[in-house]
């Protein structure tokens, strides 16, 4: 039989603390994960709700979840930036990005990164204007951005 070694109670507190902290973080992880998939399954839940909507309202889906290359210059260098519709759809011979919401406050056209994110929309693609399907409210807004600033 082995002679009993004796344990080093500094030696054995900071195993124990390791133990936690790595179980911790592997529950953090999976945590956020969990997180991450319920958000995708509601947007996904959202967007097959908006395509209903949308269709009430006389669209037609033409594409989903559309990539786009957008050209921009940086310090005179091309540079390509990719974006990420959710829908493409049509109504009497138009065609529109339309931006899939839920949440009270980015279904507010103004509020900044919702408006920022139509602008690019309207910019990369070759649309005839953007929508925000505002799923809280069962509404699609068109949003238009004057060329020239009237004041």
């Amino acid at each position: 039989m082995p002679p009993d070694l004796p344990i080093d109670p500094l030696a054995l507190a900071l195993v124990v603390a390791l133990a936690l902290a790595v179980g911790l973080w592997r529950w953090e992880v999976g945590r956020t994960g969990r997180g991450n998939r319920a958000r995708q399954r509601r947007a996904r839940r959202a967007e097959v709700d908006a395509e209903r909507l949308l269709k009430k309202a006389g669209f037609r889906v033409v594409e989903r979840q559309v990539d786009a290359a957008w050209p921009i210059r940086v310090d005179g260098e091309a540079v390509s930036a990719l974006v990420r519709a959710d829908l493409i759809v049509a109504r009497r011979r138009r065609r529109y990005v339309a931006e899939v919401k839920s949440g009270a406050r980015v279904t507010r056209p103004d509020h900044p990164q919702t408006r920022r994110q139509l602008l690019e929309y309207q910019l990369a693609y070759d649309v005839d204007g953007v929508l925000l399907v505002d799923m809280e409210a069962g509404a699609v807004i068109e949003v238009a951005f004057p060329a020239t600033r009237t004041d």
